[in-house]
């Protein structure tokens, strides 16, 4: 097989055929959705592969019959019936400005008006909308495809000034309210953005939409899997390790069917980005990560006090996965829609779908823990040296550097910041800055790892050596009440089958001085 162009930053499916990319077939969930149902909506991260998704349905409703030979649905259409498509995109403009929303969707319809032929006099986008689906049937003799993408970009973008996100997701209620209205004037309808709105409060006029967000039939709808990789990108493998590539960027999911073993039972997909810029630049990266800077979501785990611990083990339901407004985004959602957090396991408890989170991959894993210590320190280039230095340290077993490392740690957050910051749990808090400067290296942890005798509170795993790390608050120095547990408890008899040497370090911090009260090391 013959290597072929990488598609990197190309959203438009023409292109990507006449010029002979590198393309991962989807036309087969296409044909499910048309046979199945009519009006879809799909919820998935930033650069996924969303909007090539809704530019295969535009180029397939329009009947451009030789972009799709060999694709799995070019000898399951008739090709010789070509709908009108009405496609709306709110990626770019800015919504923070009153008003703008409107002004940007008149300025789409005015494109579709004049690529159609097709006019109106109405004045106010809902009744204009509505308008050209009626006319585009009328004229065509067929019904429309709706294809609305980023339609959640104008209230994401507003989030920091709620009173104007309210009135964007209001005025989008009533434009996508159209959809069920005209509904004898639309063949299919597909809306896609990376969150996932109240039904309730953006989509209560579209009441006959089929979310196919946790649908385990397209859970690999967007994004490639492993037999992809192992296939369509085979060309591409040799020289890179194939592990490393799905430790780096596999394990999203978003499947809620439940197997016999109570677990997920689905197909795991890599982001589109990642992979595309691993084989171009041929080393591995934070390439997704790096594209969109989550200040937001950083500041809000800070403000609701989430520590980094809990991020890896979350519990949401169905009703949680999908709160999300203005006045009500639960942190659950957040990372789950945002693609920070992924699905790693499902239950059903008592008639209600439990769903465990955890980190997808190596990529956000290190990354977003850098960004929380970012956010700390204030200090990216003494945040950095601290990573670094800390690194070198567990490599030699050099224990009295690591404490004077970890005094550093603390005393490089800002004071401004304890006296900002209401910290109801400070055990957790001072445990966090420990486990996001070693996830932040990528280095093997388990947290709250339980045994028999209760549970540890870190586990690290390096360089064939175990560590495991006890933390606790105290009012004294050199109190031993880290290490006695460590001892009392023998955490280190799950792990002495792996032969490796185990040390064990009691960690405990005095509130008042903000900083390491003792730190004890033990060989076990």
């Amino acid at each position: 097989m013959n290597k072929r162009r990488l598609p990197i930053g190309i959203q438009t499916f023409r292109k990507i055929r006449e010029e002979d990319c590198y393309y991962v077939d989807k036309t087969a969930y296409i044909r499910r959705l048309l046979d199945e149902g009519t009006h879809y909506f799909l919820s998935r991260p930033r650069r996924f592969g969303k909007s090539l998704f809704l530019d295969t349905c535009k180029e397939l409703f329009e009947g451009n019959e030789p972009l799709f030979e060999g694709l799995y649905i070019h000898d399951r259409w008739d090709w010789s019936i070509h709908y009108p498509v009405l496609r709306l995109s709110f990626g770019s403009g800015n919504f923070k400005v009153p008003g703008y929303v409107e002004t940007n969707l008149m300025a789409q319809l005015d494109a579709v008006e004049r690529r159609t032929g097709v006019a109106s006099d109405y004045a106010t986008g809902a009744e204009r909308f509505a308008h050209l689906l009626e006319a585009l049937h009328d004229h065509a003799g067929q019904p429309v495809a709706v294809l609305i993408d980023e339609y959640d970009k104008p209230i994401l973008d507003a989030l920091e000034v709620p009173d104007i996100a309210r009135a964007n997701r209001d005025f989008l209620r009533g434009l996508y309210a159209v959809i069920k209205d005209s509904d004898a004037h639309v063949r299919f309808t597909f809306i896609t953005g990376v969150s996932k709105f109240s039904k309730v409060r953006l989509f209560s006029g579209l009441n006959n939409l089929t979310d196919i967000t946790l649908d385990p039939r397209y859970s690999a709808i967007c994004g490639y899997t492993d037999a992809d990789l192992d296939t369509v990108f085979a060309p591409e493998l040799p020289g890179l390790d194939r592990d490393q590539i799905r430790n780096w960027y596999n394990g999203y999911s978003w499947a809620s069917t439940l197997s016999s073993a109570e677990t997920i039972s689905d197909e795991k997909v890599y982001n589109p980005f990642d992979i595309l810029l691993l084989f171009d630049k041929r080393t591995f990266g934070a390439y997704w990560f790096e594209t969109g800077t989550p200040t937001f979501l950083v500041e809000t785990l800070f403000k609701r006090q989430v520590s980094s611990l809990e991020l890896d083990a979350m519990i949401g339901s169905d009703e949680l996965l999908s709160t999300f407004d203005v006045d009500d985004i639960a942190t659950e959602a957040l990372l789950f829609q945002t693609g920070y957090l992924t699905i790693k396991n499902a239950e059903d408890l008592g008639g209600k779908r439990l769903y465990q989170l955890g980190y997808p991959n190596q990529e956000v894993l290190q990354s977003l823990n850098e960004s929380l210590l970012r956010y700390l320190v204030q200090d990216s280039t003494q945040q950095m040296a601290n990573s670094v230095r800390l690194y070198r340290l567990l490599e030699a077993n050099d224990f009295a550097g690591l404490e004077t490392l970890f005094h550093a740690f603390f005393a490089s957050i800002p004071y401004e910041w304890y006296t900002n910051n209401d910290i109801a749990d400070y055990e957790g808090y001072y445990a966090s800055v420990f486990y996001s400067y070693f996830a932040g290296l990528g280095l093997n942890i388990a947290v709250e790892d339980s045994s028999s005798h209760g549970r540890l509170d870190m586990a690290v795993l390096f360089n064939d050596h175990v560590y495991l790390f006890e933390f606790k608050v105290v009012e004294m120095a050199s109190a031993g009440a880290a290490m006695a547990q460590l001892q009392e408890r023998r955490y280190a008899d799950k792990y002495r089958a792996l032969g490796q040497p185990i040390y064990l370090i009691g960690v405990e911090f005095s509130k008042d001085e903000r900083n390491l009260a003792a730190f004890e090391v033990e060989r076990a």
